[in-house]
Formats: C-alpha cells, structure tokens, sequence
C-alpha cells in the first residue's frame, strides 16, 4: 500500500490496469470519504466488482453514481449487464429505457430492449 499518492484516483486506476483488483478495492476504501461526491469514483469501484464477477456487490455503486450524476449512460450500461449477469430482466429493461430517455439513438440499449423483450 502506498502511503502518500498525490492522485489517488490514478493510483487506483494504475491498480485497476495492473489487474491489481483486490488491493484497488482496498485502496479504493481507504480513500472513499474523499470521493464520496464523485460519480466517476463510485462507477470506478463498481466496475472493480463487476470485474470481479461480483454484481451484487457492483450495483449499489453505479447507483451511488447516478445519484450524483443520474444521465451517465456509461454508468447505465454496465448497470445493465450487472442486472443481466444476475437474471434480473426487470431491472435491465428499465436501465435500457433510461438510456433510450437520455440518448434515443443508442444502438446497444435498443438492441439489448430488443433481446430483453423476446425472452
């Protein structure tokens, strides 16, 4: 662990390239107070878990960062397949027409609608 990090966000995301996911998730709390008003830092840490095949863990993440920023269809997206990954239709299809609220042109929310739709 390092002691002193003048970035911390790039520390964590050095970690992340590193495959170091245990020890970003570690540093990730050791620095969660700071960026408790951060989208990027909770949909960051959400996708640590999502990595690690942990969607449960992942979800209320991405929610903590669209509370702060509720149009981020990024953040939307990986919501998605973290519903998806968990067999929760429902809760997919609904992400999908929140992206399709905010970008009516997004391909991969219609196709996914599309595929939901049919199961």
């Amino acid at each position: 662990m390092v002691g002193f990090v003048i970035y911390p966000k790039r520390h964590l995301q050095k970690l992340i390239n590193k495959g170091e996911y245990m020890e970003a998730i570690e540093y990730a709390k050791s620095i969660e107070s700071k960026y408790e008003n951060d989208h990027n830092f909770w949909f960051i840490v959400g996708g640590i878990y999502f990595i690690l095949d942990d969607a449960k863990k992942a979800l209320p993440l991405f929610e903590k960062s669209l509370a702060l920023k509720n149009d981020d269809v990024e953040t939307l997206i990986i919501k998605t397949n973290a519903h998806l990954f968990l067999e929760q239709k429902d809760e997919a299809i609904e992400c999908c027409k929140r992206i399709i609220q905010i970008e009516p042109d997004n391909y991969e929310a219609h196709g996914l609608l599309e595929k939901l739709k049919n199961i």
